[in-house]
């Protein structure tokens, strides 16, 4: 199968499509740092640096009926920690019709749209229930769900909504993870230790991979880049020792937060350490969030970062430090984008 994927960021759900055997030919994004990210983990692939609205003279030069395009418009806007962002007059809200433009110009095979929970939400499920309509409109039969990352073996919690499309005939169900759960320890247990403000890209490993998962983003490798963390100032780094793993601002002694107008209302995500043991929160803005290393007392690096979304430790993020966080934050994660791509590669081939 041939794949095109539309605001496709730094890859993540073109590489779980790879994954699962569909090769993307033709990538769109118009911001220059996912798409240096995009251009140079897949060399094969064209990539356009422009907006998903200005493909209209752009058609498919690949046959329709072996063709999936694919994509997840911008989700800012959707997301819950944007409330005041989250209404139908927020134009970026409505930049899913470019994508259906696309779709009704190129007749795919197959589409799958994907964005964040919050979509269900957003002005009473209002977007979530047009964009199927658009969809169906075409001509397509769609099945939707909303899927765990966790459960298919990525080491975060973290719940995206997918609608996936069949030309005139019914679509698979969506596939249901069964997996054992990864932990935060399975997926950072071989990285190097590091220190607030970590500068030095490439580093090698501090020990032998001892989880399936890690020797899976491992690789080969003996080295690998993304090590930068965030220089945080003192006095924030200094609240880090008072929160235990799984813990968060509520852990921090009231007299040490004397820079909050108001505590209480401080965001449950914000100071939060990550538990060993468990899949990790979602990452998201995980520096504006101010995760912390769940034995160190910094925040996470952009590899660890990209660890708990499963991109794997070849995968180069280009860019500042912020905009890599912001690239890794942002991502479907590959494993989870493999699991829904094998789904329909299989009844594309039956």
């Amino acid at each position: 199968m041939i794949g095109i994927d539309l605001f496709a960021g730094a890859g993540g759900m073109s590489l779980g499509a790879e994954w699962a055997g569909v090769t993307t030919k033709v990538a769109v994004e118009t911001h220059h740092a996912p798409f240096d990210t995009y251009r140079i983990n897949h060399p094969d692939c064209m990539v356009l640096q422009m907006g998903v609205e200005h493909l209209r003279n752009l058609s498919a030069p690949f046959p329709s009926e072996d063709l999936v395009v694919f994509g997840g418009p911008p989700c800012q806007g959707f997301s819950t920690s944007n409330q005041r962002t989250r209404t139908a007059e927020n134009k970026k809200n409505w930049m899913f019709q470019a994508f259906v433009a696309f779709v009704k110009r190129t007749k795919p095979a197959w589409v799958v749209f994907e964005n964040v929970r919050g979509i269900l939400e957003t002005e009473g499920g209002l977007f979530a229930k047009q964009i199927r309509k658009d969809i169906e409109k075409l001509g397509y039969r769609c099945e939707q769900g909303l899927l765990n990352a966790a459960d298919f073996g990525v080491p975060q919690a973290r719940n995206r909504f997918f609608i996936v499309g069949r030309l005139e005939a019914a679509p698979p169900l969506l596939p249901a993870g069964s997996v054992p759960k990864v932990s935060v320890q399975d997926a950072l247990q071989d990285l190097p230790v590091l220190e607030n403000g970590a500068s030095i890209d490439v580093l090698g490993y501090s020990s032998d991979a001892a989880s399936d998962y890690a020797k899976r983003m491992r690789g080969d490798l003996d080295r690998c880049s993304g090590h930068l963390v965030s220089r945080n100032a003192d006095p924030i780094v200094e609240r880090y020792p008072f929160i235990p793993q799984g813990g968060n601002w509520e852990n921090i002694p009231v007299e040490m937060m004397g820079s909050y107008r108001d505590r209480t209302r401080c965001h449950t995500g914000i100071y939060r350490r990550l538990d060993s043991a468990r899949p990790s929160v979602v990452i998201g803005n995980f520096r504006k969030n101010m995760l912390i290393h769940p034995h160190e007392h910094r925040g996470l690096s952009v590899r660890e970062a990209a660890r708990l979304q499963s991109f794997p430790d070849e995968f180069v993020f280009k860019g500042s430090i912020g905009l890599q966080q912001q690239q890794v934050g942002n991502a479907v994660p590959p494993i989870l984008a493999q699991a829904v791509f094998e789904t329909i590669v299989a009844a594309h081939r039956s």
